[in-house]
């Protein structure tokens, strides 16, 4: 495995520097829960390798992931709080600092940082309450020193376990995260938006229903994160490709398995590491396809014609789908539950006619695996989009309406709805 093969699908992005990411020194505060570590897998699959990390605790399941993904990663790693200034040697090197603390001590400090020498301060803050819950994310720059500052200031002084941390929560923020440090270190620019989301707080149902995951990789990656970490168990991977080298910039737990199937290999690295039941298809998904005993379908594949497939068969046999597509920059989750008197996914995207132009244009549309349509490609996007579409599953679960979500990375505030 080389730097360049397991990199190749971002290199494809036009006027794209891995040289930048590669040298930048990155200088995050961690706090307990799995944000602080998501965030670090996720910059290890993208390929900033230089990481100096203030935390009292990390998940070390995510932390070897992470080493196993990216052999150049070097992460120094000091145990403990953010809550003296001599913290600012620590990061006297960095080029960002990006804050996950929950306490406004670390954020003051932080701040005062930020302004003696002009370091951009990324600031993440998740909150809760009874019945909702959600994340704020602004970037401090010197001279913008706005009211959105005190939206990010948490209430707690001092370090305090606040809530049950959400890991599906975490998921979309860690990418939107990324996206916002990749962001700055390639171009100099950030959102001028405090970018938010909220959904509703919802329980797993009494009686967990059987999940199927069409798709094993970037997206099937982390809905399977995601619905580990929301405490569903019984989960089935269908997909009949193999792990390719190239895959390894996005599908996080594919570090050790090149040659292996993806299915198979997802399934057994969930069950090992948080003791899901998680099974394996190694097959195609197309008409026919026996999917009679899930309640639960999620749509990840990668090409129009089997989304349409997926589509059919949910609406016929009344199963509830969760759709998600990504491109390199964005992405869209579209739900359908029966009996909501709306159209499936495939309708409510436009596939039909995406396809009969591919036909008429005479486009080659097969079953090949990614390896084979060599798109640019990114972690931030799936990692964004997987997470909405487990959120989406538990609004819908709960029954709380889950209109179409868009996701797009040019956008100040990222994340949209359409009703």
């Amino acid at each position: 495995m080389t730097y360049q093969d397991r990199l190749d699908r971002q290199l494809r992005i036009p006027r794209w520097n891995q040289g930048i990411l590669a040298r930048a020194r990155l200088g995050v505060v961690g706090d307990e829960g799995y944000l602080t570590s998501l965030f670090l897998l996720a910059a290890a699959a993208l390929g900033i390798n230089h990481l100096r990390v203030l935390a009292p605790a990390l998940d070390e399941r995510f932390i070897s992931l992470a080493r196993d993904l990216n052999p150049e990663w070097h992460l120094h790693r000091f145990q403990g709080y953010c809550t003296h200034p001599f913290c600012y040697e620590v990061f006297s090197q960095c080029h960002l600092v990006v804050d996950l603390s929950r306490y406004s001590l670390a954020h003051k400090i932080l701040l005062e940082q930020a302004f003696q020498g002009n370091l951009p301060v990324l600031r993440a803050l998740s909150w809760q309450t009874e019945v909702e819950q959600g994340f704020k994310i602004f970037t401090y720059r010197k001279g913008r020193e706005w009211l959105e500052l005190q939206e990010i200031l948490s209430p707690h002084n001092l370090p305090v376990m606040v809530g049950s941390p959400d890991g599906v929560l975490d998921i979309i923020a860690a990418g939107i995260i990324l996206e916002e440090t990749k962001n700055i270190l390639l171009e100099g620019r950030s959102s001028p938006e405090l970018i938010c989301y909220r959904t509703p707080r919802s329980a797993l149902p009494e009686k967990q229903p059987a999940i199927a995951v069409v798709g094993a990789g970037a997206l099937g990656n982390f809905v399977g994160l995601g619905l580990a970490l929301a405490g569903f168990r019984d989960i089935t991977f269908i997909d009949p490709d193999l792990i390719d080298v190239t895959n390894l910039n996005r599908q996080v737990f594919f570090g050790r398995a090149v040659g292996a199937s993806k299915s198979e290999t997802l399934a057994a690295q969930l069950n090992r590491l948080f003791q899901t039941r998680a099974a394996a298809r190694r097959e195609f998904f197309q008409e026919g396809t026996d999917c009679a005993g899930f309640e639960v379908i999620f749509d990840c594949v990668d090409n129009f014609a089997s989304r349409i497939v997926l589509s059919e068969t949910c609406a016929s046999l009344g199963k509830i789908l969760i759709s998600g597509g990504t491109d390199v920059a964005g992405g869209q989750v579209v739900t359908y539950r029966p009996g909501d008197n709306r159209p499936p996914p495939a309708a409510v995207l436009g596939l039909y006619n995406i396809e009969a132009q591919r036909a008429a244009a005479q486009l080659p549309q097969d079953k090949a695996a990614c390896i084979y349509q060599p798109d640019p490609a990114v972690i931030m996007s799936n990692k964004i989009i997987a997470g909405l579409m487990v959120d989406a599953c538990r609004k819908v679960l709960s029954g709380y309406e889950a209109p179409p979500l868009f996701y797009d990375s040019r956008t100040d505030h990222k994340i949209s709805l359409s009703d």
